[in-house]
């Protein structure tokens, strides 16, 4: 396969070009990728009004993944808020959605002025969509709905998107991927990936789990969906992103499609097998394993007598460097580049001799009343409170980290003992409040 975008630099580069463009350092290495860094010169296309080099790129993309493709350099949180004003413009008016969604979704949720209808799970990080639950959400209104659900989840749950999908066609309603984490599930010997299952349109970070530099995004459109989406999509992507996308980025997701085509199909089948004998490896051993994501390996510490922040320092001792660790878990983000890692891993996590389990449930996430749309509460007047006096008061922003990104509490919502609970439990200590 074609790499026009790399082709297009390389050819540029060694016509030592006197670079009167931006940016200023002009080629010259300061780090050592600046030659690589260029802007919309003529030959180079334009991300968002793409017809040349960028628009071929695309089209390979889309080739691979058997529906239409979208580039972003920002991540999928750009295609996210791309997708709800895509939704919302085709005129989608009622937005249910999964609990454990990105806080991306609710920047997004505000940009657009959205009120979603929630779905509740057990913890903060996973929502185990309840069929029946979803289906009485949809069945209580004609107007025109979206579904919103995340797949895989942080800790690697993958959904039952077939399932859903089917309750989605019964009601006329759009179903909505986030992907984020699963952008290799469609190079899988059976694909797992969201369209293929039945999704209409998802997103999903290639930085995340191929080999592509960070920022690196596909919006994905499926066959047979209104035209619309697939001619409006750039336009929705240029509301929300920058006018200067980086050609570093655009590179290398250019080089991953001739990778995938030619290796990465392959070398994935494999890796994937050697990582489920790690899995029963470590399971056998007394570990406690989340999730059924290939590629992610999800610890529940406590069963093994740890919190999940004190298996990552003892990682991070011998130079294991985990994607995310709280108090009850210990997430792995693996990948076929780096094989060897895994067998680090698992002799790093055999040597930590097990302990008595710790019995400390994680406070439930429960529904709040909403006081304000998060499009009110977003742009009102807001002030930072500790948490411990933060009960009855409305939540003006999410207050989370990243990773894992996903809200305690909903912008607009009054916050509640459960609220406080859950803040305090997860170490957030101070929170922006609407002003009184």
């Amino acid at each position: 396969m074609k790499t026009p975008i790399c082709d297009f630099i390389e050819d540029y580069i060694k016509s030592e070009p006197n670079r009167l463009h931006m940016p200023a350092h002009k080629g010259k290495e300061l780090i050592g990728f600046e030659k690589y860094d260029i802007t919309e010169l003529s030959g180079a296309d334009s991300l968002y009004t793409a017809n040349g080099i960028i628009k071929q790129s695309e089209e390979n993309s889309s080739r691979l993944f058997g529906c239409d493709s979208f580039y972003s350099a920002e991540g999928s949180s750009l295609c996210i808020r791309a997708m709800l004003y895509l939704l919302k413009s085709y005129g989608i008016t009622r937005f249910i959605s999964a609990r454990n969604s990105h806080s991306a979704f609710l920047s997004a949720c505000a940009l657009c002025d959205i009120s979603p209808i929630w779905l509740y799970g057990e913890g903060l990080l996973s929502c185990d969509i309840s069929l029946k639950e979803l289906e009485d959400k949809l069945c209580t209104s004609d107007e025109p709905s979206a579904v919103y659900i995340t797949s895989p989840d942080y800790l690697g749950n993958i959904a039952d998107i077939g399932a859903i999908s089917e309750l989605c066609k019964k009601y006329g309603a759009l179903l909505c991927v986030d992907c984020a984490h699963g952008a290799y599930l469609k190079f899988l010997p059976e694909s797992l990936y969201p369209t293929d299952l039945g999704a209409h349109i998802c997103c999903s970070s290639a930085h995340k789990t191929l080999p592509v530099l960070t920022g690196g995004a596909y919006l994905h459109i499926a066959n047979g969906l209104d035209s619309f989406f697939r001619e409006n999509a750039k336009r929705a992507l240029m509301l929300f992103g920058s006018t200067s996308p980086s050609y570093l980025i655009l590179q290398s997701l250019d080089k991953a499609n001739s990778y995938i085509e030619n290796e990465f199909k392959s070398t994935l089948s494999e890796f994937v097998k050697e990582v489920e004998c790690a899995k029963e490896t470590l399971s056998a051993l007394g570990y406690t394993l989340c999730g059924s994501e290939p590629l992610k390996i999800t610890v529940y510490a406590k069963d093994y007598g740890y919190y999940g922040t004190e298996l990552a320092e003892i990682l991070e001792r011998r130079g294991i460097y985990p994607e995310f660790a709280d108090r009850d878990f210990l997430v792995l983000m693996l990948s076929p580049i780096d094989r060897n890692s895994l067998s680090a891993l698992v002799s790093a996590l055999l040597d930590i001799e097990r302990r008595s389990a710790i019995y400390e449930p994680a406070p439930k996430i429960e529904g709040a009343r909403l006081a304000l749309t998060p499009r009110e509460s977003v742009f009102a007047k807001s002030e930072r409170i500790s948490v411990s006096h933060s009960v009855g008061r409305i939540l003006s922003q999410p207050t989370v980290s990243c990773p894992p990104a996903v809200p305690i509490a909903v912008c607009g919502e009054i916050i509640t003992e459960n609220a406080k609970k859950c803040f305090e439990y997860y170490g957030i200590e101070e929170i922006y409040t609407v002003k009184e």
